[in-house]
């Protein structure tokens, strides 16, 4: 399930960088709200959400775990702390799908976001949607079983020219 959840990650981040990119060289012609509702249901259809859903805990986390090494004497007050940080911030991961769905209304014409609406609803897109995030995963997988095996043969070779120089590593 984490191989899974940072495979989303993985995708979520290319996606973001992919359409930041995009967005930075579009118009600066504000998006429609009917463009921007398209894409807000594209995200909730592509689930979107579990990428980021843990944003403000984990941050949170994060945040109170750093500031725990420089504050030894300040472990129980801090937990404290973060919680009510937590308590306080709780929803505002939504600010992240919001933005997202903004710049997809950018990117893509309001006609464009409804027809993949209307896409993820057949029964195809659904399969998309379904078996993406596991073909994802799997190709992480691959990618990364792959590499670790060329890694091995790129070593091999450079042992072997080094060998050829009478120089062993």
């Amino acid at each position: 399930m984490k191989l899974l959840s940072n495979a989303l990650l993985a995708t979520g981040l290319a996606l973001g960088i992919a359409l930041s990119a995009g967005h930075a060289m579009a118009q600066a012609k504000p998006p429609t709200p009917a463009a921007v509702a398209a894409a807000k249901e594209i995200l909730e259809l592509k689930r979107a959400n579990t990428i980021y859903a843990n944003a403000v805990p984990g941050i949170v986390q994060r945040t109170m775990d750093t500031l725990m090494q420089t504050n030894l004497n300040y472990q129980q007050d801090l937990k404290e702390v973060a919680s009510v940080v937590a308590k306080n911030l709780a929803g505002r991961e939504k600010e992240i799908g919001d933005g997202m769905a903004k710049i997809y209304a950018q990117d893509f014409t309001e006609q464009e976001l409804k027809d993949l609406v209307a896409f993820y609803k057949t029964p195809l897109g659904q399969k998309l949607l379904n078996e993406e995030p596991k073909a994802i995963a799997a190709s992480m997988q691959y990618m990364n079983q792959w590499a670790q095996t060329f890694s091995e043969e790129v070593n091999g070779q450079f042992r072997a020219e080094m060998r050829k120089r009478g120089k062993a590593i």
